[in-house]
């Protein structure tokens, strides 16, 4: 009697123990889908704060410097409360890497995007973001991090992909400020190949990002030193931006930049970019409302328009082979992940102003 009610017990236990993990292992597969989605949340808010502050007059060599150096200051202090057993020592083959990695990151990738957004809208810089993941799977074919095999439907998938995005982006780079964009997010595709290397080599993404930060700041303070010789261009103030000076530092150069560390190692790079697109759509739900940007939904076409910035039909044909690259490149890496993942498009609700056009 009491060995059958020691047996149900165990088997009960054993039974919660196995609901437990397996809600557990949900968890953890799930992490990374929401690390990726809510860091374009934090990258088409840095896109809408930056246009603000670069139109109000901040400095786009400035901003590059403050950026890193709250990104210093924040992930420095993360790292000495969470790694500060880690006692992994730093060879000179990672010092070099990491000092690559400020360049890509934080000098090159920075002061290009900066540039490029003061001729556009945040949400055309969203939209050409979505290069990254076709640029980052194409670095990672040539660093042999990612394997092409064109038998194989993914592998297809993905190159079509690729294909599709390159022709949307041929049309984009015709307008002003779109080709310092491009090669801004090319050295930030090389940054990430890099990043996903160098974390492989250092397992400590903390410590890491904090030094990666380190050495963004040191070398755009000479940079910015060289370029912008105003005092008064350095000087801080109570007013938006020092608002796009802390979202820089705290959330981009510090939480983003750490995050996307976690998801390369586990889930790989084309993983992690496959997410860009969902920034446009962000992007511009958030320059409807903070910009006053106009969203115009017609009957016969459907097209984005940005006020005084691009013409209708080329942005609509540039952002539409976007969306479709996103589609394909996601069904190349759903078929190489268990499950895959599905997306639900929003509904945007909009009033009928005349026969042929909806304006939201």
């Amino acid at each position: 009697m009491l060995t059958s009610m020691k047996m149900e017990t165990q088997q009960q236990g054993e039974t919660a123990g196995g609901i437990k993990r397996k809600g557990e292992l949900r968890f953890e597969g799930l992490k990374p889908y929401a690390i990726c989605i809510f860091c374009n949340i934090c990258f088409a808010g840095y896109n809408i704060i930056s246009k603000v502050s670069l139109d109000n007059g901040m400095s786009s060599y400035v901003l590059v410097v403050y950026g890193p150096v709250f990104g210093t200051l924040t992930t420095a202090v993360l790292a000495l409360l969470f790694e500060r057993k880690h006692d992994r020592k730093i060879s000179m083959a990672i010092l070099r890497d990491i000092f690559f990695l400020g360049i890509l990151g934080a000098v090159l990738g920075r002061t290009l995007f900066y540039i490029g957004l003061k001729d556009t809208s945040p949400a055309v810089a969203s939209a050409l973001a979505n290069l990254i993941p076709s640029m980052t799977f194409v670095l990672a074919v040539l660093c042999r991090m990612e394997a092409l095999d064109m038998s194989k439907h993914s592998a297809r998938a993905k190159v079509g992909g690729s294909v599709v995005a390159l022709a949307g982006a041929t049309l984009m780079t015709l307008y002003k400020g779109s080709l310092m964009l491009l090669l801004s997010y090319l050295s930030l595709s090389a940054f990430l190949v890099l990043q996903t290397v160098t974390v492989k080599k250092y397992p400590a993404p903390i410590t890491l990002t904090s030094l990666t930060c380190l050495s963004g700041t040191l070398v755009s303070a000479i940079m910015t030193a060289a370029l912008d010789h105003k005092a008064s261009s350095w000087r801080l103030s109570w007013d938006k931006s020092l608002v796009a000076i802390l979202y820089s530092g705290i959330v981009i150069f510090g939480l983003t930049f750490f995050l996307q560390a976690l998801v390369g190692k586990t889930k790989g790079l084309v993983f992690m970019t496959a997410f860009r697109p969902l920034g446009t759509v962000i992007a511009t739900i958030m320059g409807l409302l903070v910009l006053g940007d106009a969203l115009f939904l017609g009957r016969y076409r459907f097209l984005f328009y940005f006020r005084g910035f691009m013409d209708e039909n080329k942005l609509r044909s540039g952002s539409s082979t976007h969306s479709c690259r996103f589609v394909f490149n996601f069904v190349g890496k759903g078929k190489e992940t268990a499950g895959g993942v599905q997306h639900l498009l929003n509904a945007l609700k909009s009033d009928q102003k005349s026969d042929n056009t909806w304006i939201l």
